[in-house]
């Protein structure tokens, strides 16, 4: 199903009346985790599907062999180099039950967001932190560090979650959850899968609205925008649901509010889900040139999806690669190749990965202006996001900052850095400065994206005693560890091999526009495949 039509089911949802937002309750973790609620069939499979996991693991435990997990999709940057000795979660793709007395729901790791919301929306509830890609998974955003437009105040995905069932690297399964073995079930958060196997997910729910009234306040400076979000997201400020922003220059901006509501309360109604719809950050751009506030009333589900129609603004460079018009017209014209889904297949197939900046730099407030202007002079990618974010308590490998005198963290600002690494830059080098930039400034980087710290430079982030130490204890040494999966590893092309050098195949399809090309054909690919492999599951 294109995402642009389940969009539209989405909104078609109607609620009859609004409830009272609940008191997240931590309580019964393992009833909220009981499988005894779930209807037999899908109780069945997923057992059987978990054991088949648990015997696989166990496996390559007793080989002493080490391995990694594939669940057929991905929303990270990092090229993929180690393709043997893979654990398949893909079957694990189910929300398996959705309770509205206790606003919780059971959910298998490989549920992506839009049929997460889906599911959610018939009781009228949504999760908490809703990641605006459709296709980020429930347990992509355990294992990784997701913090969207309602982070500031829930905090990061893994914030919203009860408990998970995990198999460990041994075979063994468990549950953790914050007062059953707690420290993995922080710890495993950020950790990107090395501390074992997610099957099982307990998400909390809140009650959803019909529409959000959705705010672009313009600003005039990178100082304005940040002052904006932090009176927006003040601890005595509870007027928002969401708050996030767009720069488009150091002098023109805007910071957008979103308030749940059951009313459009006399605002126009504003979509972004269909291929006539404008791009959500072009369309808060014109509101820039009215010179004024202005405030719409926007569909639930075209809020919480509304940058996957051009993957933010990353779509646009699809049309300067192969120097076509960008236009209304075009971007209506190619409407399914500029949904992240496909974005993403093609942008790893293409080999352009090595050649994009994509990252999400975790700043404290204080340093945010000094940060821009450094990337400013040095890449001059514009727009760029802003997103603030509730910290996670240390020990954790989500980004973070502790100040050098022991004291707590600070208050920090997401900023998306998405755009073509300038002209006659080296790729490594600038990510490089861009690291040692971070560093200067106590700034942390999402791990979705390659990195290019040394081992030595990345452990002084992190708290390896403390991860080394959850290593030994849950017996995941056999997986690979955090540095292994984000480090950079050379290509042939990096260590100088001429391309004059190379198969005819690699050259040709290094070369442009096949590059390119090559990449469409394989998201096109990827995408028949996985929904083929979805059907077969079905029958399990």
């Amino acid at each position: 199903m294109q995402a642009s039509t389940l969009l539209r089911r989405l909104v078609a949802w109607r609620r009859s009346s609004p409830s009272a937002r609940p008191t997240i309750c931590r309580q019964c973790q393992r009833r909220q985790l009981s499988l005894s609620s779930i209807p037999s069939p899908a109780r069945d499979r997923h057992v059987r599907a978990v054991e088949s996991i648990s015997s696989a693991v166990r496996g390559f435990h007793d080989r002493n062999e080490p391995f990694r997990i594939s669940h057929g999709s991905t929303n990270s940057t990092r090229p993929t180099t180690n393709r043997k000795n893979t654990v398949d979660t893909g079957p694990l793709s189910n929300v398996l039950h959705v309770d509205p007395a206790s606003k919780t729901a059971l959910v298998e790791p490989n549920v992506p967001m839009d049929r997460l919301v889906e599911a959610t929306l018939k009781h009228g509830l949504i999760p908490p932190v809703v990641m605006e890609f459709p296709g980020i998974t429930v347990g992509g955003g355990y294992a990784g560090t997701s913090g969207e437009s309602s982070s500031f105040k829930h905090g990061f995905f893994n914030h919203t979650i009860n408990a998970v069932e995990m198999v460990l690297a041994d075979g063994e399964v468990l549950t953790a959850s914050p007062t059953e073995h707690s420290d993995l079930f922080y710890g495993a958060a950020g950790a990107l899968g090395t501390l074992g196997v997610t099957t099982l997910v307990g998400l909390q729910l809140v009650p959803a609205s019909r529409y959000v009234e959705t705010t672009y306040h313009p600003v005039s400076s990178v100082q304005q925008a940040i002052d904006t979000v932090r009176s927006f997201t003040a601890a005595s400020n509870h007027e928002y649901d969401y708050v996030d922003g767009i720069l488009y220059s150091p002098t023109s901006g805007a910071v957008v509010t979103g308030r749940m509501s059951d009313t459009t309360n006399g605002h126009a109604i504003q979509r972004f889900s269909d291929a006539k719809d404008p791009w959500f950050y072009l369309h808060v751009q014109d509101t820039l040139s009215r010179g004024a506030t202005v405030t719409e009333a926007t569909p639930l589900a075209e809020y919480l999806f509304r940058y996957d129609r051009g993957g933010f603004w990353v779509g646009r460079s699809a049309f300067e690669y192969f120097c076509f018009p960008f236009t209304a017209l075009t971007r209506w014209w190619l409407d399914d190749f500029l949904h992240t889904r496909m974005l993403y297949k093609a942008l790893h197939a293409s080999g352009q990965s090595r050649r994009y900046i994509v990252q999400d730099l975790a700043v404290p407030y204080d340093k945010v202006v000094e940060f821009v202007s450094y990337t400013n002079n040095r890449f001059g990618i514009w727009p760029l996001w802003l997103c603030p974010l509730r910290q996670s308590p240390v020990p954790t490998m989500h980004p973070h900052h502790v100040s050098a005198d022991g004291g707590g963290q600070p208050e920090m600002l997401n900023v998306g850095l998405w755009g073509n690494c300038p002209p006659g830059m080296d790729y490594v080098t600038v990510n490089r400065e861009l690291e040692a930039k971070l560093r200067d400034l106590g700034a942390m980087k999402w791990l979705y994206a390659q990195t290019y710290y040394t081992e030595d430079e990345f452990w002084q982030m992190y708290d390896r005693k403390w991860y080394d130490a959850l290593r030994e204890k849950y017996r995941a040494t056999g997986l690979p560890s955090v540095y292994d999966k984000v480090r950079y590893v050379p290509t042939d092309e990096d260590a100088g091999v001429p391309l004059a050098e190379k198969p005819l195949e690699e050259r040709l399809r290094a070369a442009w526009p096949v590059s390119g090309l090559y990449g469409i054909k394989k998201a096109i690919e990827s995408r028949l495949y996985v929904d083929a492999r979805k059907s077969a599951w079905k029958d399990m």
